[in-house]
């Protein structure tokens, strides 16, 4: 009997550790209105949470899973590193490299925002290669068709900062300055998925976020158990999600922090293909 406590021991074990390194690329097709028909079939790979977390030996299995994605650009969607175990050079390793598969855009997370070095780290991520878009907007032209890439800086930067404001308030006046309504087609990078209503209220087309871990602990027919920013049972945990006529992708990510262990909630790299779709009144 002992034995047999043993090996099954054992195999949760195995199981656990397997199920917090073993990578899974998620391919979600999206529906988008008002996407412009030069970028029918574009492909973008997001990585997020990373928190210097190394998959294979200076993240070689990481890479060549987004190499064989072709992915068009990647979005590295906040929490590349982690204010815990700052070894940054592991995250600009990795940013370096991916710069070399496809066009990179970033935006800081809360974990970026608690660095007191984040001024250094955005400047190393721009000479790797990488566009920072912290509370800015640059355009992505393909085949004729112009989309906007924009980025939300995480509101504990501002609130680092000395800005005694509420996230909302924050977040709301980065959106207004954006003007995300006057671009064609606004896709946004915001870490924060919690506040998806004030993203699609300010304009934003399609939103790409991370930050919830998949609600770490994931149950079968339920979903996430806990997100940071929506308590339990997350509303905002890992997939698609609409509202009117924007989209949302979460990604459930790929590193852990303070809590160090996931359960049916496997790392994964999101690959997701955009196809036009007609806007609909009053959806």
């Amino acid at each position: 009997m002992l034995c047999l406590v043993c090996v099954l021991l054992a195999a949760l074990g195995l199981g656990a550790v397997w199920g917090n390194r073993s990578l899974q690329v998620q391919e979600v097709a999206v529906d988008c209105p008002g996407l412009p028909a030069a970028f029918q079939g574009f492909r973008l790979a997001q990585v997020s949470d990373l928190h210097n977390a190394a998959f294979g030996r200076d993240n070689a299995r990481l890479l060549a899973a987004l190499a064989q994605a072709k992915p068009e650009s990647i979005l590295l969607t906040g929490d590349l590193a982690d204010s815990r175990r700052t070894h940054l050079a592991v995250a600009l390793s990795f940013a370096r490299q991916a710069a070399a598969i496809a066009p990179v855009y970033y935006v800081p997370g809360n974990h970026e925002a608690r660095l007191a070095q984040y001024a250094a780290f955005a400047a190393a991520l721009e000479a790797a290669g990488v566009q920072v878009l912290a509370n800015r907007a640059v355009p992505l032209v393909r085949g004729g068709g112009r989309i906007t890439i924009a980025g939300l800086a995480d509101p504990g930067l501002a609130q680092r900062a000395g800005d005694l404001r509420p996230a909302e308030a924050i977040l709301g006046d980065a959106l207004a300055a954006l003007r995300l309504s006057s671009q064609p087609f606004p896709l946004l990078l915001a870490h924060r998925p919690e506040w998806f209503p004030l993203y699609a209220e300010g304009g934003a087309a399609l939103v790409f976020s991370g930050h919830a871990h998949g609600g770490q602990v994931r149950l079968p027919g339920i979903g996430g158990l806990f997100a940071p920013g929506q308590g339990l049972f997350p509303r905002y945990d890992g997939g698609l999600y609409r509202r009117g006529q924007a989209r949302m992708v979460v990604s459930r990510g790929l590193g852990n922090s303070l809590f160090p262990l996931r359960v049916g909630n496997r790392p994964e790299v999101v690959v997701a293909t955009l196809h036009p779709a007609p806007s609909v009144e009053g959806q």
